[in-house]
């Protein structure tokens, strides 16, 4: 684990600048299944960069691996700024912390661009459960020791860290169910084949609106705008449990550092468009846009939360 913790930066060895950039399409990478929270996230984005930038960017879905398979293809890109990949940090170094043996370094192999965007996570049910609230859903499951299935997004992901630390605290065990995508789970969830999950509410707000799953509690300080009648934890009964979903980019480790300045700049112009924020709030989002050294210390912040929280629950991959 101490390897994990070496400083992130934000252009190791960087190469030149090239005498254009971008001088051919931008590949940005999405390592997560399409139609969960981040490939929506990403195409609210690439219309305003290509128009920015002069150049196309084009979305390449590469999911697999707990993201392991896409990031290993920006890993291996040309550090010119043309592939950069779209990362929720909490599971970037998630993946660090848990997979022995991953094809790259989580740390110097990358180069962090900027946040643009972060969320709360939702507890969610499938209204076939008998709980119109947090503290009767815990009763249930409480009463019902691994009975109530939950979905997570892969082994190891932030999706079973939320619900494996939530069970830890409130003291109940329910099933967990892995899927290759969150618009997998949703599906399952939307069907009744689960009873619970943790989501980012981009994915799903439309069922919870529509009444085909509902919304218990928010895992942030504050409501969120987009879904203000579900409370948060706290309000809930439930205070000091928090998980927040921050959404950033990463280059190539060596990309030059006027590339790396010339994105980050392009996506801080792009997120304080009114346009942006609009939509961002209709999905459950909040505008976050940081550089890249915030984004390197919020990294590495990261890293100890969910390594304490990982020891605590006593998670693996094969859990």
């Amino acid at each position: 684990m101490a390897g994990v913790l070496v400083a992130f930066t934000t252009a190791a060895a960087a190469q030149p600048a090239p005498p254009v950039y971008p001088s051919k399409p931008i590949r940005f990478i999405v390592p997560y299944a399409a139609g969960g929270s981040v490939d929506p996230l990403v195409r609210i984005f690439t219309p305003k960069m290509t128009e920015g930038l002069g150049q196309q960017v084009v979305v390449d879905i590469r999911p697999g691996g707990n993201t392991v398979i896409g990031t290993d293809a920006l890993a291996k890109s040309p550090p010119d700024g043309h592939t950069i990949l779209a990362t929720v940090v909490t599971n970037h170094v998630i993946n660090a912390l848990l997979i022995p043996n991953l094809p790259f370094d989580s740390v110097k192999d990358f180069a962090p661009v900027s946040t643009v965007s972060s969320t709360d996570y939702v507890l969610v049910l499938h209204p076939s459960v008998p709980a119109k609230n947090l503290k009767e859903f815990i009763a249930l499951a409480k009463s019902k020791p691994g009975q109530l299935n939950y979905g997570s997004v892969g082994s190891g992901g932030i999706s079973q860290l939320g619900n494996e630390h939530f069970s830890m605290l409130v003291g109940i065990k329910m099933q967990r169910v892995p899927y290759k995508g969150s618009a997998l789970a949703l599906i399952d969830l939307v069907a009744g084949q689960l009873q619970a999950g943790f989501y980012t509410p981009i994915s799903f707000i439309q069922y919870i609106r529509s009444g085909r799953i509902k919304a218990i509690a928010v895992s942030g300080n504050n409501r969120l705008q987009a879904l203000p009648e579900v409370p948060t934890f706290a309000e809930a009964g439930l205070p000091g449990f928090e998980m927040r979903v921050t959404y950033g980019v990463l280059a190539p480790a060596g990309t030059a550092k006027p590339v790396i300045d010339k994105l980050s700049g392009e996506f801080a112009k792009i997120v304080a468009l009114p346009e942006t924020r609009e939509r961002l709030a209709g999905q459950g989002m909040v505008p976050f846009y940081n550089g890249p050294d915030v984004m390197a210390a919020l990294m590495k912040t990261e890293t100890v939360k969910y390594a304490q929280v990982i020891k605590a629950a006593n998670i693996k991959l094969d859990n």
